[in-house]
């Protein structure tokens, strides 16, 4: 898998995750749930992603060219 393609699945999962803790357990975790919708947001002006940088790390390719 690429670093997008897993960043995509990590983020879908985590949404996942955290809506249903939110309708199941407690309030609280739509927090979660917006801050990984901002970090997604974020990260598609700034290019800035700790864990694009993380798996970049671990030696997963990228599927852009300039990268």
């Amino acid at each position: 898998m690429s670093i997008e393609s897993t960043m995509q699945a990590m983020a879908g999962f985590l949404v996942f995750v955290s809506v249903t803790l939110g309708v199941y357990h407690h309030d609280y975790w739509f927090f979660f749930t917006a801050f990984v919708g901002f970090n997604l947001f974020q990260s598609a002006f700034t290019g800035f992603c700790p864990p694009a940088m993380l798996l970049k790390k671990m030696g997963l390719k990228s599927d852009k060219a300039s990268a």
